[in-house]
């Protein structure tokens, strides 16, 4: 397979020593860190539904309310189209940038655990602010401190689950951050739909954020750190008990070592952000820093779920068709999050995402020809038409939902080694929220000016990024965390770059593994 050489499940030496039990304490631990995803999901769906009431436009944006009056019956490319209002949503991404750098230093050095608190109240500071704001100032002010809480706990959350899942089961626990944020938008497209007919429903919209900020907080409280941190750390005693209570066994022995030996290899690099421009980490700088994570958001999700109320309104919804729509979208959005989470660990990360993508490209192949013969022209669609639309956009969101949704963060959170993992999960993240800024801020201004072109665009990437899956990434599913760097040492094109060439040695012993 053009994909590589992989190594089964067992994955090292050690790994078929393994044991593990599940048990209460675990899954509190992981249900609890995974309501990270919710910060990030309420404010997702929150955002966009207050950008379309028209009290919030109203109140700060007079100019895009009086536009929207005026195209109120017609489809229109333009309707949207002010950068004041995709600065709204995107200075939460820049700010979720910035932070992700202080973010891996805390993660490394204080624990997974500590940042996920700090996220927590930075999360709730920022949506007090939301919810009193008075003006364009204070509105934006508010976003940047949930963006620092976004960033902090999306640099944490994925690598506390991955952690502290066992490995054969580490692909369905670590979605739990994509199922809880599928729940997060889905909560708000509901809490959006009640308050929308107020006056100050935008408020209350805003202002409930600081709900699930309070109960990561309070939950987080009460958090074990992780086995790996805890012995990255130096405190070994504490780490080997949290890893018995956590596998619900004493015997832990074989992958407690793994994890001795990973952190003594973790003490020895002193400039972690620079270690990951090393020629030996080379795969995860390439797929699991900067392709998937800017990938995920070049799918041309965020625009999907942007222009789903326009094609709604066009099928005659009414004035909440845009909250609705958007409720219906990520309703789908978790029904692909639960799919993906009971077959990940069986059919794989690569199969996941090479067929998804296969159907998300037909899927903007046939947005783009539907709304380039009438859409656009101020004519309402044709009945079937429109409804030929919604299930091909559903049937993209079902494929983003399985694929690039969640195993965005669930690949690059397994993939790097201890000793720059909080450094490149913060590469991660900063590339992720950089083209989640991008696509936020220029998606109105490129429809606006390419029209149906802009799916066509995101069609080609699809086709580039699942390319990119085919060749260059192995399989991850059941391999114990500690020894994926042996997948990259037998892969047909990453060797070159991890086997030294005067270790012949170690492919031999590859090749008795695999």
């Amino acid at each position: 397979m053009a994909g590589g050489g992989f190594v089964d499940g067992h994955g090292g030496a050690r790994a078929e020593q393994y044991e593990y039990n599940i048990t209460w304490y675990f899954v509190f631990a992981c249900i609890v860190a995974a309501l990270g995803g919710s910060l990030f999901g309420y404010d997702l769906g929150v955002s966009g539904g207050v950008t379309s009431m028209d009290y919030f436009l109203k109140e700060f944006f007079h100019e895009v309310y009086q536009r929207k009056q005026e195209r109120l019956k017609e489809t229109d490319y333009c309707k949207y189209d002010n950068q004041i209002l995709t600065l709204f949503t995107s200075s939460l991404y820049f700010a979720a940038l910035l932070s992700t750098f202080a973010a891996s230093h805390v993660t490394r050095n204080k624990g997974r655990r500590a940042s996920i608190l700090f996220g927590a109240i930075s999360f709730f500071v920022g949506a007090i602010l939301n919810a009193f704001a008075q003006n364009i100032a204070m509105l934006i002010i508010g976003r940047c401190f949930l963006g620092v809480g976004i960033g902090f706990g999306n640099q944490a959350v994925p690598l506390y689950l991955s952690e502290m899942a066992p490995a054969k089961i580490r692909g369905a626990v670590n979605q739990l951050f994509q199922l809880t944020t599928c729940l997060g938008i889905f909560i708000a497209n509901f809490i959006n739909n009640a308050t929308e007919k107020y006056k100050w429903g935008w408020r209350l919209s805003l202002g409930l954020a600081t709900v699930p900020a309070t109960l990561m907080f309070v939950g987080g409280l009460f958090l074990p750190e992780t086995p790996n941190s805890l012995v990255e750390q130096g405190r070994l005693e504490e780490g080997r008990k949290v890893l018995e209570r956590v596998r619900g066994t004493t015997k832990v022995e074989a992958e407690f070592q793994d994890l001795v030996e990973a952190s003594e290899t973790a003490k020895a690099i002193k400039h972690p952000f620079r270690n990951l421009l090393q020629r030996k980490n080379r795969p995860q700088l390439v797929i699991g820093a900067l392709g998937i994570p800017a990938f995920q958001q070049l799918t041309g999700m965020n625009s999907v779920l942007f222009y789903a109320p326009v094609i709604f309104q066009s099928l005659g919804f009414g004035s909440g068709a845009a909250l609705w729509s958007s409720t219906i979208t990520t309703g789908a959005l978790v029904l692909a999050t639960l799919i993906s989470m009971a077959f990940v660990d069986k059919f794989g990360r690569r199969f996941f995402f090479l067929e998804a993508g296969i159907e998300m490209i037909c899927c903007m192949i046939a947005v783009a020809v539907t709304l380039a013969l009438k859409f656009g022209q101020g004519e309402e669609l044709p009945k079937g038409i429109g409804i030929f639309l919604v299930v091909v956009i559903s049937l993209f969101v079902l494929g983003y939902g399985r694929s690039w949704g969640p195993l965005g963060w669930l690949v690059p959170s397994e993939i790097f080694p201890l000793e720059t993992r909080s450094a490149g999960q913060s590469i991660v993240v900063c590339v992720n929220m950089f083209f989640t800024a991008l696509v936020a801020q220029c998606f109105l201004v490129s429809l606006c000016h390419l029209k149906y072109g802009i799916f066509l665009l995101f069609g080609g990437l699809i086709v580039v990024m699942t390319i990119f899956i085919f060749f260059l990434l192995p399989e991850t599913k059941q391999v114990p965390i500690e020894e994926i760097h042996l997948l990259w040492q037998n892969h047909w094109f990453w060797k070159r770059y991890c086997v030294p060439e005067d270790e012949p040695q170690v492919e031999r012993k590859l090749e008795q593994q695999v």
